[in-house]
């Protein structure tokens, strides 16, 4: 069974800093596609980033030129670095990955920017 780890959230002040790690164990799974996703208490669910195991990335428009989405084809690890952080920023940020035709979820991680 396949799980992904997320992991690297917390809380940061205004115009900080950090780093969140999706992890993907268990059973064969490689990442074709890999995104993050949040969602802001009250909001919906909006997409961040997303990157191909060939590097194409996309990002809402919201993170552009402060969000930088990666990945590690050889950890099986998606990564978003968050700089410039805002309050508006605040929300539970989730990591999704697809191989083939399956797709799994992390668990979540919060991301609290203080102003």
């Amino acid at each position: 069974q396949v799980q992904l780890v997320e992991s690297g959230g917390g809380l940061v002040q205004a115009g900080g800093s950090l780093r969140l790690s999706c992890a993907a164990s268990g059973s064969i799974f490689r990442i074709d596609y890999g995104t993050w996703y949040r969602q802001a208490p009250g909001k919906q669910r909006e997409l961040v980033a997303g990157i191909s195991s060939g590097g194409n990335t996309n990002y809402a428009d919201s993170v552009k030129g402060r969000f930088t989405i990666s990945i590690d084809n050889a950890k099986n690890t998606v990564y978003l670095q968050m700089n410039s952080l805002k309050p508006d920023d605040t929300a539970v940020y989730s990591c999704s990955a697809m191989s083939g035709l399956r797709s799994v979820w992390g668990q979540g991680t919060q991301v609290t920017v203080s102003s």
